[in-house]
């Protein structure tokens, strides 16, 4: 029972969240990856504004490197719920010169997604971009407000934040300033799971373990991909793996995985030691990883 109560308590936490975007803000965007947690993110809106639609478009920031399995789901997502979905492509800014691609044994178009989506806030003028962080992913993260503040060239500053004293959410900024939101901040991955799990939301099958061709490196698991770099001595093999977080190709690795429903997930991260964003390659770069490219704009 308490377990319920728990988890009622969080969702009526994030529909208060996304009630208050919408009563403070002008023009909002919920950030939308295809992955667990944005997929969440759409059911918890539709709670928030039933019986009426959605009143802010979805915006997908696309690297084109991304999981097949993951766009075909966003697409039917997009069209079963008549959803507004906006797309912009990290490779038109590679074609204009705008973002470098990486080359080498770790290149990504993971940090180029940065550009692509300050200009998407730009060219829409969004005032506030819901997206699907929460805490316990990773510490930088952990220093975040529900309401984290942009300034006008999109950068972070994590010693200068607001105070959220008894819930209280200020969406006052100045001209040129965004807000990035975050309605599930206070939620796990145990919490998401949960809440898919009650809620029987469908989610896209890289989620559950099958049959992939992969390489090992570094002690992780990578996708056998065109958009992988893999040396000649890395041998691919086929096996039994699944993703427990989803970005794309070139920046997340995998888990060996027998767990192929809902249910089996749950029980496997209640024995798990290893955090979820321990299968993410880009958080390895430096230390502060995440939390330098938070600074510089991203997600």
């Amino acid at each position: 029972m308490s377990a319920i109560l728990d988890q009622n308590t969080l969702e009526s936490e994030a529909i208060y969240i996304f009630r208050e975007v919408v009563a403070q803000f002008e023009n909002p965007v919920l950030l939308f990856s295809g992955g667990k947690d944005s997929i969440s993110l759409v059911r918890l809106a539709q709670k928030a504004f039933y019986p009426a639609r959605i009143p802010f478009p979805l915006l997908h920031i696309d690297t084109g490197h991304n999981f097949p399995e993951t766009i075909g789901f966003r697409d039917r997502l997009v069209e079963e719920l008549g959803l507004n979905l906006i797309v912009r492509k990290v490779q038109d800014d590679i074609d204009r010169g705008i973002s470098i691609e990486e080359k080498g044994k770790y290149s990504s178009r993971n940090s180029l997604q940065t550009n692509t989506l300050l200009n998407a806030i730009e060219e829409f003028k969004f005032d506030a971009c819901i997206g699907g962080a929460r805490r316990d992913e990773e510490k930088a993260r952990a220093k975040e407000r529900i309401f984290s503040v942009r300034n006008d060239f999109g950068e972070w500053d994590e010693k200068n934040q607001r105070p959220e004293v008894f819930d209280m959410l200020n969406g006052r900024i100045d001209i040129g300033q965004n807000v990035r939101v975050f309605p599930i901040s206070n939620w796990t991955e145990l919490d998401v799971w949960n809440y898919i799990a009650s809620e029987n939301i469908e989610i896209p099958s890289i989620y559950f373990a099958h049959d992939r061709e992969i390489f090992e490196r570094d002690g992780l698991i990578w996708t056998a991909s065109e958009y992988v770099y893999k040396e000649d001595h890395e041998m691919t093999q086929t096996k039994r793996v699944r993703f427990r977080t989803v970005g794309d190709i070139t920046c997340t690795a995998a888990v060996e995985s027998d767990a192929d429903t809902v249910q089996k997930i749950i029980g496997e991260i209640r024995e798990s030691s290893i955090s979820e964003r321990g299968a993410r390659i880009d958080d390895k770069r430096t230390e502060a990883a995440m939390e330098t490219r938070k600074q510089q704009g991203y997600f």
